[in-house]
This record gives structure tokens, C-alpha cells and sequence, in this order.
């Protein structure tokens, strides 16, 4: 979801809302599967409205996604109907959603009924009632670590955007970064070591990494000419794929939908980024991890306007 920075931005990104909903019709978005070796690109699916963050399921079966504040699941081989996972009371689901390691729970952001703002809830990944997890708002869900014990997060405490993490249960969460700025996009290495995100602090948007308890921040991109955003581990360690925005093109701070953006990959322990796809797109194309469980695939989704 949209971090509001200032006003400035924040109005921006109101107007920028409206228009969203009102052309929400003229919107196709299409579900893709890239191969990273070859970059070949196969359509899942096309939708003639917006829906968004494809996350892929460990056992290869499903693709999760949002729409309309709804979650869905679709086969990424045999597209039929989506299937509604029933989220009880959470009704106002973003693009923020993860999947546990075992394949059986979802933790997902949704707004709340009583303010609307963003709070982190768990549930059966075939649905049910959800749990509160972070009862403080606005609250991004990003991560989950691979032995489930604990969710990251982004959230706005006190006017300043930071990582967090909680025990994925529920409990006193912990802020993991303080400087100035926005950090966000948290998410776990395979072996839990490290939280990967991205930060601001450095003036453009870039691609940071830290242990999983916060120390050694590490900064991983440094493109001058581009904001990097989003960095998702792949499953078997090796690479880290995240979505940028040409530099002046967007505010360091804000990840816009409509936007030509490129999607990028580096080796986990740093590297020179490899461009596998360039497209329309931006919010709602890779807001999670949605890397196939061979490590040689991700999904992602593209966006065409009617105007």
C-alpha cells in the first residue's frame, strides 16, 4: 500500500486514488509468469478490472491475489474461476499478504470497518475468521519468517515509517530500523538470517538488507537513475528480484500504479542487477514474494488502460 510522506504527497495520492476509482473499469490487468532464464513471459490470465500481488503457493498449486478487497486464488497451470478465500470480517484486504511456510495460514493487511486503517491479521489459508495480530495502525504486512514464529512489517508509529516485527501469534512488536524516512517492504531470507527492504535513507529509493534483529543495515542497489523497490528472495537463496522506477519519475518515497517500471534481479549477496522485464505497471505488480518453489519462475501483473 501507499506510504503517505507529507501533504504534498498525500494529496497527490488522493487525486490519484479518485482517478483510479473511477477508471477502475477501463483497467486490464494481466497475471503473468516470467521465466528467468529465458525471459519468456506466459499470460495466467487477463481481467478486465485491477487486481493485484500474486503470491505463490510452496506447494506450486495456487496464486493468491487481491482484488476489490477480496483475496483469490487461481492455478497458475489450469486457469479457470478464481476462488474466493473467505477472510470473515477483514473485508478491505490490500496488496499486502504472505503465505506461511507450511502452505496452511495467510497473514494479510486489511482496513479495519471502525477508521479504515490498515491493521495485520492470521487465518487458515483456506479461510475463516481472521485474528488481530498488530491492534496499532497502519500497519503493512511484508514478511513472515520461515519458522513462523514472527511477522514483518511496516508501520507508521509516531510520524516516521519504519520495519517492525511481532510474534506471529500476537505480542509487543519491535522496531527494527529509526532513520529518517521511509523503510518498508520487509521480507525474510529462506534461512531467516536476514530481512530484506527498502529504504530511502540514502536519497533515491534502494534495496537494503540487515540480520533478522535488526543489525548490520546494509545497503544492496545503488542505481543512481532509479528508485528500487520491494526486494523478494527467491526460494532457493540465490537471487532477489524487486520492481524500479525511473528516477524523477516518482517521488523517492512513493510507488505509484501506471507507471513504466522494470523488474530486476541481483544475487543475494549483492551484485550488478540484471533487467529481466520492463512493463506498465508499478502498485500492485510485485508487492510480495511471488517466486515460484523452483526458483526459476515469479509472478507478476501487467496493466493496460483503455485511454
Amino acid at each position: 500500500m501507499k506510504r503517505i510522506l507529507n501533504s504534498a504527497i498525500g494529496l497527490c495520492c488522493c487525486l490519484c486514488a479518485l482517478q483510479a476509482q473511477q477508471g477502475q473499469q477501463q483497467v486490464t490487468s494481466v497475471l503473468e509468469v516470467i521465466d528467468v532464464a529465458s525471459g519468456s513471459r506466459s499470460v495466467v490470465k487477463e481481467f478486465p478490472f485491477r487486481m493485484e500481488a500474486p503470491n505463490w503457493t510452496a506447494d506450486g498449486k495456487w496464486l493468491v491475489y487481491n482484488s476489490g478487497g477480496k483475496l483469490y486464488k487461481i492455478s497458475p497451470d489450469n486457469p479457470g474461476e478464481p476462488q474466493v478465500i473467505p477472510t470473515g470480517i477483514a473485508t478491505r484486504c490490500n496488496n499486502d499478504h504472505v503465505l506461511s511456510s507450511d502452505g496452511k495460514q495467510i497473514a494479510i493487511s486489511s482496513g479495519t470497518q471502525e477508521d479504515g486503517r490498515s491493521r495485520i491479521w492470521t487465518l487458515p489459508f483456506e479461510g475463516g475468521e481472521p485474528k488481530l495480530i498488530t491492534p496499532l495502525a497502519p500497519s503493512y504486512l511484508h514478511g513472515w519468517s520461515p519458522d513462523m514464529s514472527a511477522l514483518a512489517y511496516c508501520a507508521e508509529r509516531n510520524g516516521n515509517f519504519d520495519v517492525y516485527v511481532i510474534p506471529a501469534e500476537g505480542g509487543e512488536e519491535k522496531r527494527l530500523t529509526t532513520t529518517e524516512g521511509l523503510d518498508d517492504g520487509p521480507e525474510y531470507s529462506p534461512d531467516g538470517r536476514f530481512i530484506w527492504f527498502n529504504s530511502v535513507r540514502s536519497g533515491l529509493m534502494q534495496v537494503w538488507r540487515m540480520r533478522a534483529d535488526g543489525s548490520e543495515q546494509v545497503q544492496m542497489t545503488f542505481d543512481e537513475n532509479r528508485n528500487a523497490w520491494f526486494p523478494h528472495p527467491s526460494p532457493d537463496g540465490k537471487s532477489v528480484v524487486y520492481i524500479s522506477y525511473a528516477k524523477g519519475d516518482v517521488a523517492p518515497g512513493d510507488h505509484p500504479a501506471n507507471k513504466n517500471v522494470e523488474l530486476a534481479i541481483i544475487p543475494s549477496e549483492g551484485g550488478q542487477p540484471k533487467v529481466v522485464a520492463r512493463l506498465f505497471g508499478g502498485q500492485g505488480t510485485i508487492n510480495v514474494n511471488s517466486w515460484a518453489p523452483d526458483s526459476k519462475r515469479f509472478a507478476f501483473v501487467s496493466y493496460r488502460l483503455a485511454n
